[in-house]
């Protein structure tokens, strides 16, 4: 047999491979050519400011997702926790009448609360993540409308700050390299991040290790708390209030953009890296299509195709690795 003929089958796998740990990136590539040829608006400045501003609060609360989906979890209730934590620093500021700062903290620790919840009620009341978090999807949303009696409340203006400019720059942006590089130090760079794609990857293993991975998964609930409040404290600011409705749905949107980057649904795989290049995904086929006048309706139909394409791809990428 030839060196070609063998050589062949290696190429086509290492192809296989080389999509599959990359193929958020060349998707988001392709895409981007695609709508600059189909919309002469796209590649501008300002539409371009426009999707830096939209993706930074869909990217912070992908962020929090990735460590919980990386530690083998899931969290629907990030978007509600969200609205919760910017609601309760709008009530700290307008109604209990206390400083911005205070305000702004107040809605971080109760991102940061809720999330331990969840981490407490999954690693030690043994709920699957899945169910306790989707019963604080429900918790949190309803407290959120308990405390504004369903009406927006104002916020302070350091929150606000997060939503405007500093110098040229918009701060929602700065606030999203910030996170970024936070995120990417505790996944990479700290025993916390070994010990989540540990846990993630075989939490038996990682239990008979020495790892205490109840408490591994408190912290991970946590900062994926900590990272929905300061993602709902962002809208919050481009809105100059905070809105009881805010962030709906956004749990969709977090879970499709760490899968999207690469993430495993089933543990112990993800990127922060790809994690962003999947919001982006997600908002510049949003931005897209607006431009393209493609109606909201049709838009729901991409995003669920582009899910699904995601899940396939995890699949194909769990094949991979296997062979």
């Amino acid at each position: 047999m030839s060196t070609a003929t063998l050589d062949a089958p290696l190429r086509r796998v290492d192809l296989r491979r080389f999509l599959a740990n990359n193929g958020a990136l060349v998707g988001l590539l392709v895409l981007c050519l695609a709508l600059f040829i189909a919309t002469p608006d796209f590649l501008t400045g300002p539409n371009l400011l426009n999707i830096g501003i939209q993706v930074s609060t869909v990217a912070v609360l992908a962020f929090g997702m990735t460590f919980v989906i990386v530690a083998g979890g899931i969290d629907l209730s990030v978007g509600s926790v969200a609205a919760l934590s910017a609601m309760v620093s709008g009530w700290f500021f307008a109604s209990a009448n206390l400083p911005g700062g205070v305000a702004l903290l107040a809605g971080l620790v109760t991102g940061l609360l809720v999330g331990v919840v969840n981490g407490l009620a999954s690693a030690y009341g043994k709920l699957p993540s899945f169910i306790a978090t989707l019963a604080m999807l429900s918790i949190a949303r309803g407290l959120t409308l308990v405390i504004s009696d369903g009406r927006p409340i104002k916020t302070a203006p350091e929150v606000s700050f997060l939503g405007g400019n500093l110098g040229p720059i918009p701060m929602p942006i700065i606030v999203l390299v910030v996170a970024a590089l936070v995120a990417a130090f505790i996944l990479n760079r700290t025993v916390l991040g070994r010990s989540m794609y540990a846990v993630g990857g075989n939490k038996e293993a990682a239990r008979l290790s020495g790892l205490p991975v109840q408490r591994i998964i408190v912290v991970v609930f946590g900062l994926a708390g900590l990272f929905a409040a300061l993602a709902g404290l962002l809208l919050a600011g481009r809105l100059d209030s905070a809105q009881p409705q805010a962030a709906a749905g956004y749990e969709l949107d977090a879970i499709a953009a760490v899968v999207i980057g690469g993430a495993s649904l089933a543990g112990g795989l993800g990127r922060i890296s790809g994690t962003f290049v999947g919001a982006l995904v997600l908002v510049v086929i949003r931005n897209g299509l607006n431009l393209l006048n493609v109606t909201s309706f049709w838009q729901q139909v991409v995003i669920g195709v582009v899910i699904a394409l995601a899940v396939g791809m995890d699949v194909l990428r769990r094949k991979t690795r296997s062979s």
